[in-house]
């Protein structure tokens, strides 16, 4: 399903996706903040040794990311039980196809807004970023990873091209 229907308070949950330094982060909580709903952030969940293992750059294996990705699907699920008017919005990579179907797995409406952009740009954004453990190192192990949704998934793309208001605003129209 390539175009979603609207995304309402209390729909499906919104995964906002992508490479690191696309903006998923600031995107899914500025998109929280303008539909009143509840913003997750799928880093927060990883546990420690995956955060020192992507902190001394080397990306994860899929058998370290998959107990996350269930966490974090079941959390985002409770997210839902607990706040049933509220859409829940989560910023988490997703790269792969499979990442998509775990997390489809306990949350079979989810919708992924991919975050697409110039690799170069991205680059940027990751250099200026201060206090996270993702290295830009691992920006080519990121984009070499990268599975673009396909047509059978729920899904929408936005350009990151333009500055925060500007992104937040095309997510929005590309929602509704």
């Amino acid at each position: 399903m390539p175009h979603p229907s609207p995304v309402l308070p209390g729909g499906p949950a919104l995964f906002v996706m992508g490479v690191s330094g696309c903006g998923k982060s600031s995107i899914a909580a500025a998109l929280a903040a303008a539909r009143d709903g509840i913003y997750v952030e799928a880093d927060a969940l990883h546990p420690a040794e995956n955060v020192a293992h992507m902190a001394a750059g080397q990306p994860l294996s899929d058998a370290m990311r998959t107990p996350w990705l269930r966490a974090l699907a079941l959390h985002v699920a409770d997210q839902q039980a607990a706040h049933p008017d509220r859409q829940v919005f989560t910023a988490c990579s997703a790269l792969k196809r499979s990442y998509r179907d775990l997390i489809r797995t306990h949350l079979p409406e989810a919708v992924f807004l991919h975050l697409s952009g110039d690799q170069a740009v991205i680059a940027a954004r990751l250099a200026a970023r201060q206090d996270h453990f993702m290295p830009t190192s691992l920006l080519d192990s990121q984009f070499a990873t990268l599975e673009m949704p396909q047509a059978d998934e729920a899904h929408v793309t936005v350009s990151i091209d333009g500055d925060l208001d500007q992104v937040t605003a095309a997510c929005l129209a590309a929602l509704t």
